[in-house]
């Protein structure tokens, strides 16, 4: 079959016209845009928040790129397809709240098209997902991310919530440090089957949930009292997310390999973050708690 790019380009173009006008009502005032272009092909649309009085960063991007061979990162698992022209698409977001109290959250939707090579079909394959980074947890806001992601996969399968749960927890996972990076949500990946019509209905249905899933959770929260000590402990927190998105992140690492525009990337980054050495909370105190989230859970 021959895919229908554009149709996806337009759908991801407005599902992120769509979550900027919601954050920037969240935020109270605009967002920042950066267009941007690829030299080997394509390129996109960064649209960003830094220091805002919600947001300390937050990053909206949808790219479009295309190139005359698989880069590495994506035929590494299909070598059958190496050398074949491809082109990738997608929205890609991550938020990093000020207020401690309000979790980092990230989403991405994406498509990719291995084009046919002498009278060969397309190849396409749908991937995203989202996950919610807490710093002090609080369980109510964990089930109702994991609701809204429950409900967006239903209508496609009993099988899909527990499924792309699972994968979530297995990929967001700190193994190095025996952890999950949140309290997870869903992930999926090489979606091709049963047909192209279904897996870009369900793509579309986990991007649309990202705002029921998470801006109740930042208006809940935004306005709880914080100081410097959970500043700090956040700090520390979003180091753990930089050791992920720089160590284990596919995304990032495509992102990079493909010609992609750094600053875009790495927008995806806290803006301020922390180590320590061998540092651990004292037992008891509301910073130990959450240790007992960054591990698999049933939620629902």
């Amino acid at each position: 079959m021959h895919v229908p790019v554009s149709l996806v380009h337009d759908t991801f173009s407005d599902l992120q016209d769509r979550i900027v006008r919601s954050l920037e009502a969240l935020e109270g005032g605009a967002f920042g845009r950066d267009p941007w272009t690829r030299p080997e092909g394509g390129g996109g649309v960064a649209r960003y928040c830094e220091d805002g009085a919600v947001f300390e960063r937050a990053g909206v991007l949808f790219s479009h790129v295309h190139g005359d061979a698989l880069p590495p990162s994506a035929s590494a698992h299909r070598p059958e397809l190496a050398g074949r022209g491809w082109e990738a698409m997608g929205v890609s977001m991550v938020l990093h709240p000020r207020n401690p109290h309000v979790p980092t959250t990230h989403m991405n939707v994406r498509l990719f098209v291995a084009h046919g090579q002498g009278g060969d079909a397309d190849v396409f394959w749908f991937g995203g997902g989202l996950d919610l980074t807490p710093y002090y947890p609080v369980e109510a806001d964990a089930r109702h991310f994991h609701q809204v992601c429950h409900d967006a996969v239903a209508p496609f399968g009993d099988d899909k919530y527990p499924r792309y749960k699972a994968w979530c927890d297995d990929y967001f996972l700190l193994r190095h440090r025996g952890e999950t990076r949140g309290v997870g949500g869903l992930f999926f990946d090489d979606l091709n089957a049963p047909d192209f019509d279904t897996c870009f209905a369900l793509t579309r249905a986990v991007g649309d949930c990202f705002i029921p899933a998470y801006a109740p959770i930042v208006q809940a929260r935004r306005d709880t009292p914080y100081g410097e000590r959970e500043r700090d402990f956040q700090a520390y927190r979003r180091g753990r997310y930089v050791e992920f998105n720089l160590v284990y992140d596919r995304g990032t690492l495509f992102g990079l390999q493909s010609g992609g525009r750094t600053e875009s990337i790495l927008l995806s980054m806290p803006p301020v973050a922390r180590w320590r050495y061998d540092w651990t909370p004292e037992p008891g105190s509301p910073e130990s708690a959450l240790a007992d989230y960054l591990r698999p859970r049933a939620w629902l």
